[in-house]
């Protein structure tokens, strides 16, 4: 567990500091997390932004955008100090609040990788809501669970490259047809009961 002295020195403030604007230990750790979350989000934002300026690939963007999760929160950097703060920081964070940055997150960035799409790369299906909610909670739950994990697999090129080939089969699968079914093959399928 962290001590108040690492901290504060990780916050860049004083013990005293610390509380005279925080409650306790956790609420120190929460703000922390919340900086750092909308820190990332900020530079998504100016990751898409410049790709869609620059009419970027849509492969390499979802390259970029794993790095940057992985490396905020998985891995948070490189030091000893900022993995165990990316652990203890998804152990305490609150449903509530990991869950409304998930839904904002995917909302602007389904905006942003719709826009590259149609500049871009046509042979791929701009973002539905249905995806972009499977693809955010599957990105960050494999994120959390290695980081939870202190996973060898944090920080390798295999771990990103598997991340990157579900997003690209996600933005690649088939529309689904004017019924709602998938335009995929349905041999598979078990019978219909009935």
């Amino acid at each position: 567990m962290l001590n108040l002295l690492v901290l504060a020195q990780v916050a860049g403030f004083s013990i005293s500091t610390l509380y005279q604007y925080f409650p306790s230990k956790e609420a120190i750790l929460l703000a922390m997390v919340e900086r750092e979350r909308n820190r990332v989000q900020q530079q998504l934002r100016e990751l898409l932004d410049e790709a869609v300026a620059e009419q970027r690939d849509v492969r390499s963007v979802l390259r970029d955008m794993v790095r940057l999760l992985v490396t905020a929160f998985g891995i948070g950097g490189h030091s000893k100090l900022w993995r165990g703060m990316v652990r203890l920081g998804w152990r305490i964070d609150h449903h509530d609040r990991v869950t409304a940055a998930l839904r904002e997150g995917a909302e602007r960035n389904a905006l942003a990788l719709a826009r590259l799409i149609e500049v871009g790369d046509t042979s791929v299906c701009p973002p539905s809501p249905a995806m972009m909610f499977v693809a955010t909670r599957a990105i960050m739950g494999t994120i959390r669970s290695a980081a939870l994990e202190d996973s060898p697999l944090l920080g390798q090129p295999a771990f990103e490259d598997e991340l990157v080939r579900m997003l690209w089969g996600l933005l690649r699968a088939d529309a689904p047809d004017q019924a709602g079914e998938s335009s995929m093959d349905t041999s598979a399928r078990p019978p219909s009961p009935g």
